[in-house]
C-alpha cells in the first residue's frame, strides 16, 4: 500500500482518488465504512425477517448478525476479514458505532419516566424488581468465584464480581416492551408490572454498571474509584438541577402540531455529546452522560417526540447495527472449547435464568401473584439485550472479560432473550374473549331504552377527536336515561421501531383521565385544548369517558378492538373512516391500513358497529352543549341495519339541539338483485320481517316531538332515490344509514361505483360528490349479528 501526497499512509485517508486512478477504495476510511455498514444492515434486515415468523425481537437479529460476520462465523476466513474488516478500520468503525450508541443510550433515558416510577410504581413492582436484581446478583458473583478459578484467572476480583453480577441481573427494557407489544399484553396486568420492574430494574443496573467501571480502573489506588464515583455522582447532581428547567423552557417553546426549532434539537443533541464527554473525562464510560441527558428531558409535550423521531431512525437503523458486528468482531465461539468450557456455559445459562425466574416467581408468589402469572413474569424479566452487550464491551475493553469470557455471557444474552418469547406464550394464555352472562345490551336497539348505553369511541389521530366529541354529545340522551358511558379508544400502530417512548407512556396512562392538572399551563397546544374538550364534556354532558389504548400491530388491532368491546360490554363500536375530504370535495386516504382494520371489525365484532365518514361534523371543535344547532336526517328502507340507526338516530334527536328528519323510503321497482353482487350480504343480519320495521315505524309515529319529522317518499329508480338525497341533503350536518337497507335489492344501483363496499350501496352513494352533492357527514350502521 503506498502513500499520498502529504506522506501519510494511504489508509489514513478519508476519500480514494477512485478505481480509474489506480486505487483501491477499501484501502480508504469512508468506502470501506460504507460497505461494511451496508452489509450489516442487510444482513441484520435479513436475519429479522427470518426471525419475525418466531417472534424475536430485532435485536436477536443484530446480535446473530455481528456473530456471523465475527470471527465465530464469516470471520474465520482471514481473507474476508482483512478485506471487509481490517484491523485499520475497526477505530473507525467502533467510534461510528459508539456515537450511535451514544444517542440511542439518549433514547433510553428518554423512556424512562422518572415521575411515573416514583409516583406509580407499586410495592409488587418495586419487590419483583429489587428480587429480580438481588437474587441474579448473588448468582452472578456466585458464577464469577467457578469462571475465575478456571478461565479468567488472573482479572481483579472486585470488578470481576461486580460484572458478572450486573450482566446476569440487567432486565433489558426496551426489548422487554418489544416483546410485551409484540405478545399483546403492553395492557395487561402483567405487562404494567413487568414495565415498571424493568424500570427500576434498568435505573439500578446503570448505577452498578457506574460502580464496575469506577472499580475497573487500571489505577490499583481504591482512592481514585473513590474520586470516580463521587465524581460521577456530581454529575448526576447537576445535570438534574441545571437541566431540567433549560428543557421546560425549550418544551414551553414548542407548540402541538408545529415545527419543533432546529436550534433546539441541535442544542439537546450538543448536550447529549458535551454529557457524554465530561463522563468520559471522569472515567466513567459516555455512555453514562447520554444516559442522564434522556432522564433528565421532560417527558411531556412534542419536543421529546420530535427528538425521538429525528434521532431514532438514523441511530437505530445505520449506527446502531454497527456496534453488534463491532460485538462480533469481538466474539469468537471458537474460543468455547472442551466439556470445561460448554460446561461453564450451562452454568452461567442456569444461574441468569434461575436467578430471575426464581427470584421472580417466590416474591410473586409472596405478593400474592397467581403462579401462571409470576412464571410469565420470571420469564420476562429474564430478558436481556443491548444493556447486557453494553456492559459486556467495557468489560471487555477494561480487560475484566478475557475472549472466552465474553463469549460465554454474549452467548447467554442470546439464549436468554431468544427464548423469552417462546415460553411466555407457552406459560401465559389470557383467557380468550368469553361471551358475558350479563353481556346482553350488544345492540343500541332495545326492550329497556333507558338503560345505560356503553359506545366505544376508536381514534387513531387527532384529527377524528373534535367529530367524534360532537358525536358523542349529540348521543347523551335525556335526563331520564341511566346516561352515556364512553370508551375512548387510542388506536397506536406497533412499528418496527425499538423505541418504546409512546407506547410506555400511553400504557402507564390507560385507564386514567386524559387530563393532567399540570399539563394546562401551555395555552397554544392543541392537545391541550382537546384535553379540555374531554373534560368539559365529562362534567357537564353527563357523559362518563374512560380512555383505552389499543398498541399493536395492523393485521392485530381489530382483534384489540373486539376484545375491548367485548370486555366493557359496549353496544356499539363507533371507528373513524380511513379517509378525510379535501377543500374541493374529493377524497384523502388518510391511513389505507385502516380501512382493513375497520373491515375486519365489521366481521368480528362483538356489538353493532359505526363508521364515520366525516365531513367537519359540527366544526374543528368540540361544540358546548348549549350551542349544539344541528339538523340530522335518517333514511330507513327496512332491515335490522336500519332498524338500528334509526334507534340511535332517535336517541341522538332527544338532544335539545338536534333535530331529525326520518324518510322513510318505499321503493317500487322490478329490477329486483341488481345490487347484490356489489355488497357481502350475511344472510340473517340484514334481514327482517316487515312486521318489525313496521311496528319500529308505527312506534315513531306514535311518538309526538317538535325535533323529529316524519315523512314517506316513492322512488322508483335510482335516479329518484338521488335526488330525494339531494333534496334532504340541503341543510343536513349528519346522515345516519343502515350499511345495507333491505330495499336495496330493489333498486338498480349498477352505475353508482362503490369504491368501500364496507359502507354500503348507500353510504357508498352519499359520499360519492358526482351523485350527490352535500357537505353532510355520514354515520353508517351495522346491527350486530351473532359470529
Amino acid at each position: 500500500m503506498g502513500s499520498n501526497s502529504t506522506g501519510c499512509p494511504a489508509g489514513m485517508k478519508a476519500t480514494s482518488n477512485g478505481v480509474f486512478q489506480g486505487d483501491n477504495p477499501l484501502d480508504y476510511a469512508l468506502p470501506l465504512a460504507i460497505l461494511q455498514i451496508c452489509m450489516v444492515v442487510l444482513l441484520t434486515r435479513l436475519l429479522a425477517f427470518l426471525f419475525k415468523p418466531l417472534r424475536q425481537p430485532r435485536v436477536i437479529a443484530e446480535i446473530v448478525g455481528g456473530i456471523l460476520l465475527g470471527p465465530s462465523v464469516l470471520g474465520r476466513s482471514t481473507a474476508f476479514l482483512n478485506v471487509v474488516f481490517p484491523s485499520k478500520s475497526l477505530t473507525v468503525l467502533d467510534t461510528l458505532a459508539n456515537i450511535g450508541l451514544l444517542f440511542f443510550m439518549f433514547l433510553i433515558g428518554l423512556e424512562l419516566d422518572t415521575k411515573s416510577l416514583l409516583n406509580k410504581t407499586g410495592k409488587k413492582a418495586l419487590a419483583i424488581a429489587l428480587a429480580g436484581i438481588t437474587f441474579p446478583f448473588v448468582l452472578g458473583i456466585g458464577t464469577s468465584f467457578a469462571l475465575r478459578a478456571t478461565i479468567s484467572q488472573g482479572v481483579d476480583k472486585a470488578p470481576f464480581f461486580v460484572f458478572m453480577g450486573v450482566a446476569l441481573s440487567i432486565t433489558a427494557f426496551p426489548v422487554l416492551a418489544r416483546i410485551l407489544a409484540e405478545l399483546r399484553l403492553l395492557t395487561t396486568e402483567v405487562g404494567r408490572m413487568a414495565m415498571s420492574a424493568a424500570a427500576v430494574n434498568d435505573v439500578a443496573a446503570w448505577i452498578l454498571l457506574a460502580l464496575a467501571i469506577a472499580l475497573s480502573g487500571s489505577n490499583s489506588s481504591p482512592l481514585v474509584s473513590v474520586w470516580v464515583l463521587l465524581s460521577g455522582c456530581g454529575f448526576v447532581i447537576c445535570c438534574a438541577l441545571v437541566l431540567p428547567p433549560i428543557f421546560r423552557w425549550m418544551c414551553r417553546r414548542c407548540s402541538e402540531g408545529e415545527a419543533v426549532n432546529e436550534s433546539y434539537v441541535c442544542a439537546t443533541l450538543a448536550t447529549v455529546l458535551a454529557a457524554g464527554f465530561v463522563t468520559d473525562t471522569i472515567g466513567i464510560h459516555a455512555l453514562f452522560g447520554a444516559f442522564v441527558v434522556g432522564v433528565v428531558l421532560p417527558k411531556e409535550g412534542p419536543f421529546a417526540a420530535a427528538l425521538v423521531e429525528k434521532v431514532e431512525d438514523l441511530v437505530s437503523g445505520l449506527f446502531l447495527p454497527l456496534y453488534f458486528v463491532s460485538s462480533g468482531l469481538k466474539t469468537n465461539v471458537a474460543t468455547i472449547r472442551g466439556l470445561k468450557s460448554w460446561g461453564l456455559l450451562l452454568l452461567v445459562i442456569f444461574n441468569a435464568c434461575f436467578g430471575k425466574i426464581v427470584g421472580t416467581i417466590v416474591v410473586s408468589s409472596f405478593c400474592r401473584v397467581a403462579f401462571q402469572e409470576s412464571l410469565a413474569l420470571g420469564f420476562l424479566m429474564n430478558t436481556k439485550g443491548l444493556v447486557e452487550l453494553i456492559v459486556l464491551n467495557i468489560g471487555k475493553d477494561r480487560k475484566v472479560l478475557n475472549d472466552q469470557t465474553f463469549a460465554i455471557m454474549v452467548l447467554m444474552a442470546i439464549f436468554t432473550t431468544f427464548i423469552t418469547t417462546p415460553l411466555v406464550m407457552a406459560v401465559y394464555k389470557p383467557a380468550k374473549r368469553m361471551a358475558k352472562a350479563d353481556y346482553k345490551y350488544r345492540t343500541v336497539k332495545r326492550k329497556n331504552a333507558d338503560t345505560q348505553l356503553r359506545l366505544m369511541v376508536c381514534f387513531h389521530s387527532t384529527r377524528n377527536i373534535p367529530s367524534m366529541l360532537n358525536l358523542i354529545e349529540a348521543s347523551r340522551g335525556t335526563e331520564k336515561r341511566e346516561g352515556l358511558c364512553i370508551y375512548a379508544l387510542h388506536l397506536m400502530e406497533l412499528t418496527e421501531r425499538p423505541s418504546a417512548i409512546l407506547m410506555v407512556h400511553k400504557t402507564r396512562k390507560n385507564g386514567l383521565p386524559f387530563w393532567n392538572k399540570g399539563c394546562h399551563n401551555n395555552s397554544h397546544s392543541d392537545a391541550n385544548q382537546i384535553v379540555i374538550a374531554f373534560e368539559a364534556l365529562e362534567q357537564l354532558s353527563r357523559v362518563s369517558i374512560r380512555p383505552m389504548t389499543a398498541i399493536s400491530s395492523i393485521p392485530n388491532i381489530h382483534d384489540d378492538i373486539c376484545a375491548c368491546a367485548e370486555s366493557k360490554r359496549v353496544a356499539m363500536v363507533i371507528l373513524p373512516f380511513h379517509k378525510h375530504q379535501r377543500v374541493d370535495g374529493t377524497w384523502e386516504t388518510t391511513r389505507s391500513e385502516f380501512r382493513w382494520v375497520n373491515k375486519r371489525v365489521l366481521e368480528h365484532a362483538p356489538c353493532s358497529v359505526g363508521i364515520l365518514v366525516d365531513r367537519g361534523l359540527g366544526g374543528t371543535t368540540h361544540v358546548a352543549a348549549s350551542n349544539v344547532s344541528s339538523s340530522m336526517t335518517m333514511l330507513f328502507f327496512g332491515g335490522n341495519d336500519d332498524q338500528e340507526a334509526l334507534t340511535y338516530a332517535l336517541r341522538m334527536a332527544e338532544h335539545p339541539g338536534i333535530n331529525l328528519t326520518i324518510v322513510h323510503m318505499i321503493v317500487r321497482s322490478e329490477d329486483v338483485g341488481a345490487i347484490v353482487s356489489v355488497v357481502d350480504i350475511n344472510d340473517n343480519a340484514s334481514w327482517s320481517s316487515s312486521s318489525t320495521d313496521e311496528m319500529l315505524l308505527s312506534e315513531v309515529k306514535a311518538k309526538k316531538s317538535s325535533s323529529v319529522k316524519f315523512e314517506e317518499r316513492v322512488a322508483k329508480s335510482l335516479g329518484e332515490i338521488i335526488e330525494v338525497v339531494g333534496e334532504y341533503s340541503r341543510g343536513c350536518n349528519l346522515f345516519v344509514v343502515g350499511r345495507v337497507p333491505k330495499g336495496h335489492v330493489a333498486v338498480t344501483l349498477n352505475n353508482v361505483k362503490c369504491e368501500c363496499p364496507e359502507l354500503g350501496p348507500l353510504c357508498n352513494l352519499l359520499t360519492s360528490p358526482e351523485l350527490v352533492s352535500t357537505s353532510a357527514s355520514v354515520l353508517v350502521v351495522q346491527h350486530y349479528h351473532a359470529l
